[in-house]
């Protein structure tokens, strides 16, 4: 008799959510269908309690939450007002603009999102937006997506970013990330999303335990936040090993012995919990943690004829060292799950020796000066080579998070040097690598300002627009 009833209210249920519409006031039916819970005086209403009264949403609860939020369709809300009612329950009213039902939404209520919210109800004004399907995988993507990019059917990569300490700056904060999240994971996208502590300062300065906590306090309210459970992997920081990522205490620089203890706990002992690999595994054990790039052919921090490499082999073995002291105190899963790195192109390099521009990606720029670092694109193979010299990160899956022809120690963006099938010669370098998971162009945008127009395949500038139109010829391919 059950199976007949939930069968009949899965046909109908459009039919009698237009009826109820028409009254004025009505119970969302939560998750696209109309949920009936049977008690012992009959049918009990489910809490919380959605439901749509005019242009209000009203949610009532059992529970006195504090720090309450609603998502529609992924843009978080905080309400007008809430009280109590009878019988021990509480409401609180968000406002519901008459466009969003006749649209349609998506709606989820969470509670305590001071600490990373956590889904409590959901309800649909109508059929919640469905994802689009998974398409077919592709290790091209870009950093911070165009929303209105066509994808065309692709399972691409979008790299997103927030800061710990966001300021003013409500666009980088976990209500506006989480609201980029929902948008590209149901575009079929594949998130990463970069975590900094600061504007112009990537992660907590040398020394400052008090930012260590904060940080890796924030790390873990990110994935305990179930609004960010289609996030594929976080990226603690990046180009921390240059001076202009450490601008609020240029005196306490990142150093690769600071970065391994924030982020597995190394120079530590190894009972202590008080690190980003820990942390986030306890809110949520499914999450992942990237060791976040370092930035190539900087002299800021390290040693010898190529300090950037200097740096990283520094990191990798401190990485590796923490990771193998807490195993041997039977903590398990204490090495990250993988490395973003950074790998600008130098179409222009005197190594080139006359080969076209868009060959650079695959030809060796061994640069003299730098006993034999590569000073290309091809600097993706020297990372590799670190990391695959240490037994907790042999074979971990790399992403190139960052990657255009734009060599900081050049200045040429790529709107003035990018060459046509540079980005196809790029591509067909990491397909024909397996530890290379993704190759994303730095940047997609717009943000708002013009800061990046040059690099910006969605601005189109100079000869970026051949890039952006080779981008969507390869989405194509």
């Amino acid at each position: 008799m059950f199976d007949h009833i939930r069968r009949s209210l899965r046909r109908h249920w459009p039919l009698l959510l237009a009826a109820a519409v028409l009254a004025g006031y009505w119970l969302l039916p939560i998750s696209g269908q109309v949920v009936v819970t049977m008690g012992p005086g009959g049918q009990t209403p489910a809490y919380p309690q959605m439901r749509c009264d005019g242009e209000a949403l009203l949610v009532t609860d059992t529970v006195p939450w504090a720090y309450v939020l609603v998502t529609v369709n992924g843009e978080a809300s905080q309400p007008e007002k809430w009280w109590q009612g009878p019988g021990g329950t509480w409401t609180w009213q968000w406002p519901l603009p008459r466009e969003a039902v006749a649209a349609g939404a998506d709606i989820s209520f969470y509670p305590d999102c001071h600490t990373g919210c956590i889904e409590r109800g959901r309800a649909a004004l109508s059929r919640p937006p469905t994802p689009e399907p998974a398409g077919l995988p592709t290790k091209l993507g870009v950093a911070f997506a165009n929303p209105e990019r066509d994808w065309h059917g692709r399972a691409a990569w979008d790299v997103e970013l927030t800061y710990c300490r966001p300021g003013d700056q409500a666009y980088w904060s976990v209500d506006s990330l989480a609201a980029r999240v929902y948008q590209a994971t149901a575009r079929g996208l594949r998130v990463l999303v970069r975590v900094d502590y600061a504007p112009g300062q990537s992660l907590p300065p040398m020394g400052d335990y008090g930012a260590l906590s904060e940080y890796v306090g924030y790390m873990q309210r990110l994935a305990r936040d179930e609004r960010l459970r289609g996030v594929y992997g976080y990226i603690v920081g990046s180009g921390y090993n240059a001076l202009d990522a450490n601008t609020l205490a240029p005196g306490q620089a990142v150093g690769p012995a600071w970065y391994a203890r924030l982020f597995n706990g190394y120079g530590e002992a190894p009972a202590r919990t008080d690190n980003v690999v820990q942390a986030v595994r306890r809110a949520n054990p499914q999450a992942r943690v990237l060791v976040g790039p370092v930035r190539p052919w900087v002299a800021d921090q390290g040693e010898g004829a190529a300090p950037w490499l200097d740096y990283m082999q520094c990191l990798v073995a401190a990485l590796d060292e923490g990771a193998r002291a807490k195993a041997a105190a039977g903590i398990a899963l204490a090495a990250p799950d993988g490395f973003a790195l950074q790998a600008p192109g130098r179409p222009e390099a005197p190594e080139l020796a006359g080969r076209p521009a868009a060959e650079e990606p695959a030809t060796d720029l061994k640069r003299a000066a730098w006993q034999g670092a590569q000073a290309g694109f091809r600097v993706y193979r020297d990372w590799l080579a670190i990391i695959n010299a240490y037994p907790t990160t042999r074979g971990l899956p790399a992403y190139i998070t960052s990657t255009n022809t734009y060599a900081p120690d050049d200045g040429a963006p790529p709107a003035q040097n990018y060459r046509r099938g540079w980005l196809s010669a790029a591509l067909a370098e990491v397909e024909a690598e397996p530890q290379v998971q993704a190759l994303v162009w730095f940047l997609d945008g717009p943000l708002g300002d013009t800061q990046w127009d040059a690099f910006s395949l969605s601005r189109r500038l100079g000869h970026v627009a051949e890039a952006a139109d080779e981008f969507d010829a390869l989405l194509q391919r």
